[in-house]
This record gives structure tokens, C-alpha cells and sequence, in this order.
């Protein structure tokens, strides 16, 4: 269960500074860095948490809606990000394997499915995507990491979440998935660590290199899983 953010695509930066660029001119302090451990957020949330930290109460509708819009026109003036690195490579080395992957994301892009088939050929399906318009709550509520096992009949235990954001990574631990880290962002690898990451990566590239030896563990893992099951049923 992959999210799209900061893993797929190197799109942080862009998310970051639109942010920074908006509520400064709307009168509201937000750095780059912060943008980072509100990723996942959704655009009304992180505006009222800012609101309530500066000005003791929440944003109005018609603030809410005339900041996101601004965000929105500053983030389509940026450059289009680019596939993040070894994203792709271990895309296809799942895909192969017959596992099934997914995107969680909190974007709500008209253009997401388009894009995702753009960058990444035949890995994704339209049905097996959990995006804003599928749920009530995002990050870091667990409703989209349990809309993703719902869509694809899985038990908690039968996924991996690999997440960039705190928000997504206590997500992730909140739904009861084993839930892996990349450290594609500014944040210290601790605030990954303090939200119940499992395992963390520097990079994509880094989860790529090393996927293969995930796998060889997780299978083991589940192998002496279900040969204890079957023991313990026979001594039933």
C-alpha cells in the first residue's frame, strides 16, 4: 500500500513551498519543514490547525476555501515532479512476484489515475485505489489504509504500508499494518521512528535494493506462522 506523496513522486518540495508561499501571504507563519508533518493532511485541517495556533479560533469557509484555492494555483505553477527514484524498480519487481499493489493517497488530482499509468505502466488499477474522494477522514486516521484492505480483501497482516509522513506512517500503525518508512523529506528519521514505523529506509532506492531480502523475511516469517498454526490446531 504505497502512498503517492514523497514516495512515488518527488512532489514534496513543490507541496512545501506552495504552502509556505500561501499562508505567508495570507498572514500565517507555516515553514517548508512544517509542511512536511502536516503531508496527508487535508487542505482545511492544516489550515485550521494553523489558524487555531495563531489566531485562537478556526478558519472561516470562505478563508479555507480562497487559501486552498491560492495553494492550489501556486502548486500548478511549479515544475511537474518527477517519478521518484526506485519507485518504478520496485513497482515492478512486486507486480511481478503477483503481489498486488496499491496507492493510499489523501490527493484528490482529477488527473491522478492518467498521471500514475503515465509513470507507471500497468502496475496500478483505478479500482484499487483509496484517494480523498473515497473517505470521510485522511491521515492520520486509519480509514484509508482500512479502505485499501476492504477494496482488496486483505487482513491487516497480509499488507505493507510504505509512507514518507508521520501522519501517514501513524496511519499506517493505527490500521495494524507493518508499516515501512522512506525518508524522502527534511524531517529527522525520529519523528518516522516516535509515529510506530517498523522499519525505515534513507530512500526509495534504498527500499529497491533491499526489497529482496524484505520478501526472503516476511515469507520465513509467514512460513513459521502457519506451520505454528497448523501445529497448535493439532494439538487442539
Amino acid at each position: 500500500l504505497f502512498d503517492m506523496d514523497g514516495v512515488l513522486f518527488n512532489s514534496m518540495p513543490n507541496h512545501a513551498e506552495s504552502w509556505h508561499k500561501v499562508m505567508l501571504r495570507f498572514g500565517f507563519g507555516l515553514s517548508r519543514d512544517e509542511a512536511y508533518m502536516h503531508e496527508g493532511r487535508t487542505g482545511a485541517s492544516t489550515i485550521n490547525i494553523i489558524s487555531r495556533r495563531e489566531r485562537g479560533h478556526d478558519a472561516t469557509e470562505e478563508e479555507i476555501k480562497a487559501i486552498y484555492q491560492a495553494k492550489t494555483e501556486e502548486f500548478n505553477k511549479c515544475p511537474m515532479a518527477e517519478r521518484m527514484p526506485g519507485a518504478y524498480e520496485v513497482l515492478t519487481k512486486i507486480k511481478e512476484e503477483g503481489l498486488i499493489p496499491m496507492v493510499v493517497t489523501g490527493s484528490g488530482q482529477t488527473s491522478l489515475l492518467d498521471r500514475l499509468n503515465h509513470n507507471f505502466p500497468g502496475i496500478f488499477k483505478k479500482e484499487l485505489m483509496v484517494t480523498a474522494f473515497n473517505v470521510k477522514y485522511g491521515k492520520p486516521n486509519p480509514e484509508p489504509y482500512l479502505m485499501a484492505l476492504k477494496k482488496a480483501h486483505l487482513q491487516p497482516n497480509e499488507a505493507l504500508v510504505i509512507e514518507n509522513a508521520p501522519l501517514g506512517v501513524q496511519a499506517g500503525v493505527a490500521a495494524g499494518i507493518f508499516t515501512i518508512a522512506v525518508n524522502t523529506g527534511p524531517l529527522p528519521d525520529q519523528v518516522l521512528w516516535d509515529e510506530g514505523a517498523n522499519l525505515l529506509f534513507p530512500s526509495m532506492p534504498a527500499f529497491n535494493e533491499n526489497w529482496e531480502i524484505l520478501k526472503n523475511l516476511f515469507t520465513s516469517t509467514l512460513c513459521l506462522q502457519i506451520l505454528r498454526k497448523i501445529q497448535n490446531d493439532k494439538t487442539k
